[in-house]
């Protein structure tokens, strides 16, 4: 099958049983894509697939064929990082780390939402994503702070 990573053509074959996680994490050595609860449940495995975020522990690769999916490796460099992700070092919207990825990626969906222009909002539209050291605050921030510049 062939589906792009990052801007990057795959052309693999796939085991019909093998998540977008896991084939994201153990043959194309993509890590930032964190297994969290691998039911669906937390978001930390959260990925963009043909711009929608899509939780990849739940989404078979063999379903793939032809998409284009993107995760955190795709969206900036240590050295030019996306808006959002310099948005979250500026407002401390993570702590531990382990969710910062999912967040970010369903950040990304919720940036483009016209409908997601309120605190409260963008707070809704993130539920999907948890945190357990409680920077939602911080990260509700550094969203807002990017939809208010129109910087992506």
């Amino acid at each position: 099958m062939s589906f792009t990573v990052n801007g990057d053509t795959i052309d693999t074959a796939i085991d019909v049983r093998a998540t977008l996680l896991d084939v994201l994490r153990e043959e194309l050595r993509l890590t930032g894509t964190k297994k969290g609860c691998d039911h669906g449940q937390c978001g930390a495995c959260t990925v963009l697939v043909d711009g929608k975020r899509t939780l990849s522990c739940l989404k078979f690769a063999a379903s793939l064929e032809g998409c284009a999916v993107l995760t955190v490796e795709g969206i900036g460099k240590p050295d030019a990082l996306h808006p959002l992700q310099a948005a979250f070092i500026k407002h401390d919207a993570f702590q531990c780390g382990f969710c910062t990825s999912g967040q970010i990626m369903s950040a990304l969906e919720v940036i483009g939402d016209p409908l997601a222009n309120t605190r409260e909002a963008v707070r809704e539209k993130m539920s999907g994503n948890l945190c357990r050291c409680g920077a939602y605050p911080n990260i509700v921030s550094a969203i807002m702070e990017v939809k208010s510049n129109g910087t992506v």
